[in-house]
């Protein structure tokens, strides 16, 4: 797997919990629920940031 795969994939992840979390918090879904969901974003935005400095530090190298 390509590291530019590997970004985009992580990056997706985030929009796409972003997104459910966001959709769920607008229909009046369970705060519990949206309260989850903006707490694996903020570890899948962390996961992303690891991977992105990883692929900055990798090509540099």
């Amino acid at each position: 797997m390509s590291s530019n795969t590997l970004v985009l994939l992580a990056c997706l992840a985030v929009a796409f919990v972003l997104f459910f979390g966001l959709a769920n918090m607008m229909r009046g879904g369970s705060a519990n629920i949206s309260q989850k969901l903006m707490r694996l974003r903020v570890l899948l935005q962390f996961v992303a940031i690891v991977i992105i400095m990883g692929v900055v530090w990798w090509r540099s190298a």
